[in-house]
């Protein structure tokens, strides 16, 4: 089974387009390429009940990001600091890279 492409990468910034959280601009922590999801830094947040005890240690209610469409998630542009949707381009050398539509920088490293 190929995984799907995605245009979001780890660490890239991305702004929230849909849902209680449109409008937020956040850092991409992990992507699930599998499900099209995508964990962002302070979106989503979510109260997870535990219990104390063992490894968790102390239980209470903690408070995490839970994972958001990958669909919902517009890359914001390094260059051009504009939400932007992502192109892929062939360089020279062979090496695939992904675009700022907008600008026409790489957002790559």
């Amino acid at each position: 089974m190929t995984r799907p492409k995605l245009h979001i990468k780890k660490d890239d910034r991305v702004l929230v387009l849909t849902g209680r959280d449109r409008g937020k601009v956040g850092r991409v922590l992990k992507v699930f390429p599998a499900k099209g999801r995508a964990l962002v830094e302070k979106v989503n947040m979510i109260k997870r009940h535990t219990r104390g005890g063992g490894s968790a240690g102390q239980g209470g209610i903690i408070e995490k990001e839970a994972p958001v469409a990958v669909s919902n998630l517009k890359v914001i542009c390094n260059h051009c600091t504009e939400p932007t949707r992502v192109g892929r381009k062939v360089l020279e050398d062979g090496r695939r890279v992904r675009v700022c539509k907008k600008c026409g920088e790489q957002l790559d490293g």
